[in-house]
């Protein structure tokens, strides 16, 4: 195996080592300068990882407090600075009579991540009756790298909240994105 190796300008050296394979390859680098993207340094914005869960157990709550679903998914960041963006898809019915709201959150552990009342987003049933597919979104700065667990919560203000009512399914998508 041949290397070189690049010596810094005041100290320090980089060592350029080729892998024991047959055959050639070739590492092309842009005409411009830049920074190369390596595993132990991502580019700020970037995706260093992707978790995705999908749930179709139907579930309900007439609770006017959040309520966990098992609409979850874990994921262990990386770096302690990067940004997690949770991407929350849900089927919802309601129930309930014409004028009562049906709440949706988005929770890091026990912790609800939009307003104690009305949560990440309100349905609001003005028809007394409400069946669709909606989706929230929230990006949070959890600053670990211990496995830290998302999950869809709602609550309502009257009449019961259903998920995945007729058998629909509901999807949870974890980003980590490089700070």
């Amino acid at each position: 195996m041949s290397s070189v190796v690049l010596s810094g300008d005041t100290s320090g050296a980089i060592t350029l080592s080729a892998p024991a394979v047959a055959g050639t390859n070739t590492i092309t680098f842009p005409a411009s300068t830049g920074t190369v993207l390596t595993s132990g340094s991502p580019q700020s914005g970037g995706v260093i990882q992707v978790v995705s869960a999908v749930n179709s157990t139907s579930q309900s709550t007439t609770n006017t407090s959040f309520t966990n679903t098992s609409l979850a998914a874990s994921i262990t960041p990386k770096f302690s600075t990067s940004k997690v963006l949770i991407i929350v898809n849900f089927a919802g019915y309601d129930s309930g009579g014409a004028g009562v709201n049906w709440f949706a959150t988005i929770q890091r552990g026990t912790t609800n991540l939009g307003s104690a009342t009305y949560g990440l987003g309100t349905i609001y049933n003005s028809a007394g009756g409400i069946q669709g597919a909606f989706g929230i979104s929230y990006l949070d700065s959890p600053a670990t790298t211990s496995s830290t667990t998302y999950s869809f919560a709602y609550a309502k203000s009257g009449g019961t909240a259903y998920l995945n009512f007729n058998g629909e399914t509901s999807t949870i998508t974890l980003l980590e994105i490089a700070a």
